[in-house]
C-alpha cells in the first residue's frame, strides 16, 4: 500500500510529516512545522488539534469544521518565518477550492511560545 502524501504538501508521507503532531509529540516542534501541521489539520478537519493548538487568550471556543461545504486545499507556500525569542512569524500563501472556484488566502501568522510549545496566536491576512 503506498503512503498517503502529507496534506501540508511538503512532498513527505503523512505518517513521516504531520501525523506525528496530529497525534500529540508536539516536542521540538518550530513555527513552521506548526503551521504546515495547521494546514493539514484544516484540510483533514481536524478541530480538536486546531484548537490544541490555538493560544488560550485567542482561542475560539469551536471552529465548527464540516464537509457540507467541501473545501479542497490544494497548495501551501511557505514565504518568509522568523523567530525572536518566544515569539515567531510565518506568511504564507494557502491555496484551496470551494464549489470547484479556486481562492487564495495570504497570511501572516503570529506564534507564541508557551511552557515550551509554539501556538498560534493570531494572524493578519490580505
Amino acid at each position: 500500500m503506498k503512503p498517503l502524501p502529507c496534506p501540508c504538501h511538503s512532498g513527505a508521507n503523512y505518517h513521516e510529516c504531520c501525523q506525528r503532531w496530529h497525534t500529540g509529540k508536539r516536542e521540538q516542534q518550530t513555527p513552521v512545522e506548526l503551521m504546515r501541521s495547521r494546514y493539514a489539520a484544516y484540510a483533514l478537519l481536524l478541530e480538536d488539534y486546531l484548537l490544541a493548538t490555538w493560544h488560550p487568550e485567542t482561542r475560539p471556543a469551536r471552529l465548527g469544521l464540516s464537509n457540507e461545504v467541501p473545501t479542497k486545499w490544494i497548495g501551501l507556500r511557505i514565504l518568509r518565518d522568523a523567530v525572536q525569542g518566544d515569539n515567531a512569524i510565518v506568511e504564507f500563501d494557502a491555496r484551496y477550492k470551494i464549489n470547484g472556484k479556486a481562492e487564495k488566502l495570504h497570511e501572516i501568522s503570529r506564534f507564541i511560545k508557551l511552557n515550551g510549545d509554539w501556538y498560534y496566536l493570531d494572524a493578519s491576512g490580505e
